[in-house]
């Protein structure tokens, strides 16, 4: 088929769908397997209703919506094959049938708005869902919402009641969030704030992308003794702060920027890059022969790491490192601001530890407000935005941020209050868990709801995690939420009135405009 219909994401065409090729880098061909992946995974919900699902069957429920986020798997034969693995697995659950996949996209506007919320959401659930059951953590009520949510997909609901499944999936992607947290942090420790280098060491190199720790980890088991160092990429940064991970030396630093930038950046590399998770790119002839995928990530042509045992095998990645030889001098690299250190750790242990001192600064007057800036970076034009209103932001007041919106400007140096960084980054998409924790324990502090902190969000969109955090936000009661570059295709101008009505959700306009709205 050479018609497709995708409007997931937030660059895509028009800003309405993407119809002829996705601006993702996806061809009709695969974006028309993975509807049919998604639909094969409704059948699979249908036919575990009313009874227990298999471990295989909540292993493909996940890997499948995972298979299926923005720059995730471009290989045609794996998705083919994922989905040939659900339908088997349906079959030994139950008859059912799957969705038919016009029925995904069709139909009346605004309800077709709310279920492709519910989906986008359901799908960036499943990769933070994913990585806690790697590290061997599950949570049963979020498992079975997974099933609950894509049998929703398949059937008929009012406005209202598709805006009550999207609350009680908020409600079950913050588990699912605190499930990963849980998992992260008992397997790696809790972060410390830490400075990371953008300078990238001479001799052999890996670059690592995405948010799998464990796939980091083992790769840092691997490379002891190898004389191979290994750099993060993107959101992979914050891995730099957790100690089980930055007690290996040969984790360097920090390579390059956001992921929409990996064409420019890994041009002729003489490394090896290793993705993780999304986002990848397709990657271009002179540096395709280096690049290489694990999990649900997958390209055609490119090598790919697969788990054997629970295991991964990581000695291809290694080799090809090694034979490249890396550069022959030190390379100083710097993020989009010129700077050549970044620092992370700021996840909710530590903010939390220092709560005292950050209470005292507000009561004192000395912090007048807190941003929390980030979300998705991308490639529209636009997203300098972020960057202006950081810098343009008051020096009484103070910056926290995660995800890949972070680069934006986490080379700045904004300075101190009272000791305390001006910029705080807290972590990855799925650490938005650490900002919703300190929010609430401030809250508590000082005897208010959050929506009285002297707290402001201003959020950046690109893929389906962002959409899964932001209902997340919106079933907690947060509201005036600043909301970026341009609104998502998927929302109907019924369901926008409806959630700027409700949540007063505001499409950002100026950094000096919003500024001067929220600070008065």
């Amino acid at each position: 088929m050479n018609k497709m219909f995708c409007f997931q994401c937030e660059q895509t065409a028009g800003g309405k769908g993407c119809t002829k090729s996705g601006v993702c880098g996806k061809n009709p061909e695969v974006a028309n397997l993975q509807d049919e992946l998604t639909c094969a995974l409704v059948g699979l919900a249908r036919a575990v209703a009313g009874k227990q699902s298999t471990k295989q069957s909540d292993k493909l429920m996940m890997q499948g919506l995972f298979a299926t986020i923005t720059n995730v798997n471009f290989d045609a034969a794996r998705i083919r094959e994922l989905t040939s693995l659900v339908r088997k697995e349906k079959e030994t659950l139950g008859k059912a049938d799957d969705l038919e996949p016009a029925a995904l996209w069709s139909g009346d506007q605004d309800l077709t708005s709310l279920r492709s919320t519910l989906l986008l959401g359901l799908r960036g659930m499943a990769a933070y869902a994913w990585h806690a059951y790697v590290l061997g953590k599950t949570n049963d009520e979020v498992t079975a919402w997974f099933y609950r949510g894509m049998q929703a997909i398949g059937e008929e609901h009012s406005i209202n009641e598709w805006l009550d499944l999207l609350m009680e999936f908020g409600q079950i992607n913050l588990k699912c969030m605190a499930l990963l947290d849980e998992a992260n942090t008992s397997v790696f420790g809790h972060p410390v704030p830490t400075k990371v280098t953008t300078v990238i060491e001479k001799g052999p190199f890996i670059v690592v992308s995405g948010h799998d720790l464990e796939d980091l980890k083992e790769l840092l088991e691997q490379t002891q003794g190898k004389g191979v160092n290994v750099y993060t990429n993107g959101e992979m940064l914050p891995a730099h702060a957790y100690p089980e991970l930055k007690k290996y030396p040969q984790l360097k630093g920090n390579f390059g920027t956001a992921w929409h930038n990996q064409q420019k950046e890994l041009d002729g590399i003489p490394g090896a890059v290793l993705f993780t998770t999304n986002c990848l790119m397709p990657p271009r002839p002179s540096y395709a022969d280096r690049v290489f995928t694990t999990a649900e990530v997958g390209y055609p042509g490119l090598t790919h790491i697969p788990a054997e045992d629970g295991k991964k095998d990581f000695t291809p990645v290694i080799n090809k490192a090694l034979e490249l030889g890396g550069w022959k001098e030190d390379q100083k690299l710097t993020g989009i601001n010129g700077g050549q250190e970044l620092l992370t750790g700021f996840a909710r242990n530590t903010v939390l530890g220092v709560a005292d001192k950050v209470i005292e600064a507000v009561k004192t007057g000395a912090i007048r407000h807190f941003f929390l800036v980030g979300g998705c970076d991308g490639a529209r034009f636009g997203r300098n935005y972020y960057t202006n209103f950081v810098q343009k932001a008051p020096k009484d007041t103070v910056i926290l941020t995660l995800a890949c919106g972070k680069y934006r400007f986490n080379d700045l140096d904004l300075g101190e209050i009272n000791r305390l960084p001006r910029l705080m980054d807290m972590g990855q998409c799925n650490d938005a868990y650490s900002a919703i924790q300190v929010a609430l324990a401030l809250a508590e502090a000082f005897e208010c709801g959050v929506n009285e902190l002297p707290l402001t969000l201003v959020l950046s969109w690109y893929e389906q995690k962002a959409v899964c955090i932001l209902l997340t936000l919106l079933s907690l009661g947060i509201k005036d939420i600043y909301l970026g570059p341009t609104l998502p295709a998927f929302i109907s101008p019924k369901v926008l009135e409806v959630l700027v009505e409700k949540f007063g959700i505001k499409p950002i306009s100026t950094p000096e405009e919003d500024l001067k709205t929220i600070l008065g």
